[in-house]
């Protein structure tokens, strides 16, 4: 926190917003937000209750274990359809529009800020406010103040962002606000919204609104992200969704990948320093994480492979949101320990919000020098792509726009066989601004700092899913420990026949017979169809999105 007095804060949200007949709770520890959320939280939890329902409870563990939440029935996740930007004059041709960030009009925008701003007046609310930083390189990191009905939103913040970045922080002049007001409804036909809820950025004024049943923790957290996608790179910086660590010899790598990759995974290295394992920028002075918290999913957690997370989940100052409680048993009286976490009767997007020092392990202050190694990952379930695949500058720029992963047969309703998925910049819904402007600011930093760039593939070999198997975490470690020490710099690469990729014909400790894909499957010819059918579904995509006119070489 800042130190500034409730008083002067009061009359900076009067002066900004109209805020005057409110009760703020500024600056408050977690422990008061914790207690605060418990008596006070109230909103629906099931989709049939009433508007009144207690929201936040304590464990077994009370004040020592963590705060668990439940969100509205209907929004246990980011509401995509329902998020827009402000469609200011002087933003109208840098913003990326599409779904999920599409153009809200600027008179409607003000219109409704005006009608939040007065329905917490009249019901004289009681709101709680916390001073954040978005990002740890003090010299880029953007003041961020949330302003909420919910304690428990405060207290997720205070988690996830860090404090204290940068004396001196000018939070009115030069700083970002999130009103957070679930209680209000929104009126498609008077607002210009789609529904009820809206989440708007307002990035010429700095301001995000999150309006009615919308109280999913993430949209703090991803909003706010959205909003720095556009303010960073328009001010030189890199803005990334990615994980980084640093080994020994201060040798940075940064780890691009879609849910499902082994983002996270890959990035907990025993023998290397964390520096975040979500959100990142690339400064002028290196990599640094955005945030100061994790936000895992708990759904299937495997606490021996995941012991961090296991842990943490008894430590204080945590968040447990949409994890049932146990049938006859009350959430106070269980251990967080015994939560049933297979359990997805609310949500399969079950979360888990954690202090990022919570991990053993991590690097000072978040931060690390320039990237020696960049890695991109994907999960291919078609069982095609090579294990491992060296990339020059044109390959890096093309697979970065491109964010392939696939879903797998099973997953989700109606899908059969492994369907691709393109998310451009491993990132696509929270980058603001277009592809290109990523991409060029990646080809630009590479190139000052000689960083070496792979395609590592963590999906399926043999074959497609079903048929092939997942490839071997070992062997994928391998392959990766000797992208970072640099073994592929120099190596004998052989071109891969329809995909174009450059293979390394061998590497330390992995059999030299997976590193072509083609040879673990018991019928080549059926290999040469599902590859050319995956190649073509990347033309389409590359022609689809119009990468030919944002300046990105097709090289596939």
């Amino acid at each position: 926190m800042t130190g500034t007095p409730t008083s002067a804060v009061a009359q900076q949200l009067k002066q900004q917003f109209g805020l005057d007949t409110v009760t703020l709770n500024y600056g408050l520890s977690q422990d008061a937000l914790f207690h605060a959320a418990i008596a006070n939280d109230r909103g629906r939890v099931r989709i049939d209750g009433p508007d009144d329902e207690q929201k936040a409870y304590p464990t077994a563990l009370g004040v020592d274990g963590p705060l668990m939440f439940y969100t509205d029935p209907t929004c246990t996740g980011r509401p995509v359809s329902d998020t827009f930007a402000v469609a200011r004059p002087e933003v109208l041709d840098t913003v990326w529009w599409k779904e999920g960030f599409s153009q809200f009009d600027p008179a409607r925008f003000d219109a409704l800020l005006g009608r939040v701003i007065a329905h917490l007046n009249d019901r004289n609310a009681e709101l709680y406010v916390t001073d954040v930083f978005c990002g740890w390189d003090p010299e880029f990191a953007e003041p961020y103040r949330f302003v909420g009905e919910y304690a428990t939103h405060a207290f997720f913040c205070n988690i996830m962002f860090p404090a204290g970045v940068r004396a001196g922080a000018d939070y009115v002049g030069a700083g970002w606000t999130m009103i957070n007001v679930p209680s209000f409804r929104c009126d498609p036909e008077r607002d210009g919204t789609r529904s009820a809820r809206a989440v708007i950025v307002d990035i010429s004024k700095r301001i995000a609104l999150v309006c009615g049943r919308a109280d999913y923790c993430g949209v703090n957290k991803k909003t706010m992200f959205t909003a720095m996608n556009y303010v960073l790179p328009s001010k030189g910086q890199l803005s990334m969704h990615c994980s980084a660590n640093v080994g020994a010899r201060g040798d940075t790598a940064i780890l691009f990948g879609l849910s499902g990759t082994g983002k996270t995974t890959l990035s907990a290295d025993p023998d290397r320093l964390l520096i975040g394992d979500d959100e990142h920028v690339w400064t002028d002075s290196g990599i640094s994480n955005f945030e100061d918290g994790c936000y895992a999913k708990l759904i299937d957690l495997n606490k021996e492979n995941e012991p961090v997370i296991a842990a943490a989940m008894s430590m204080r100052g945590t968040l447990i949101e949409n994890v049932p409680a146990l049938p006859g048993t009350r959430i106070e009286d269980t251990d967080p320990q015994e939560f049933d976490l297979t359990d997805g009767s609310i949500t399969e997007n079950t979360r888990f919000a954690y202090p990022l020092n919570c991990n053993p392990g991590v690097a000072e202050g978040a931060k690390g020098p320039h990237p020696e190694t960049i890695v991109l990952l994907t999960a291919d379930a078609f069982g095609v792509l090579p294990p491992v695949s060296v990339l020059d500058s044109d390959e890096v720029m093309y697979h970065f726009v491109t964010g392939f992963t696939s879903k797998l047969a099973g997953t989700e309703v109606g899908i059969t066989e492994p369907e691709a998925t393109f998310s451009a910049c491993f990132g696509g819904p929270f980058m603001s601004q277009k592809a290109s402007v990523y991409a060029e600011l990646l080809a630009a930093r590479m190139a000052d700092h000689q960083t070496r760039c792979i395609l590592l593939n963590t999906g399926w070999t043999g074959g497609p899913y079903g048929k092939g198997e997942r490839m071997s975490l070992r062997h994928t470690r391998a392959l990766l420990n000797a992208a970072l020490a640099g073994e592929f710099d120099h190596a004998q690469l052989v071109t891969h026949p329809i995909l174009g990729l450059k293979m390394p014909s061998t590497c330390t400790a992995v059999p030299d017979e997976i590193l072509d894909p083609r040879s673990t499957w018991d019928d080549p010819e059926a290999y040469d169809v599902q590859a050319t059918k995956l190649r073509d579904m990347f033309r389409a995509n590359y022609e689809k999105k119009g990468f030919a006119e944002l300046g990105i070489t097709a090289v596939m």
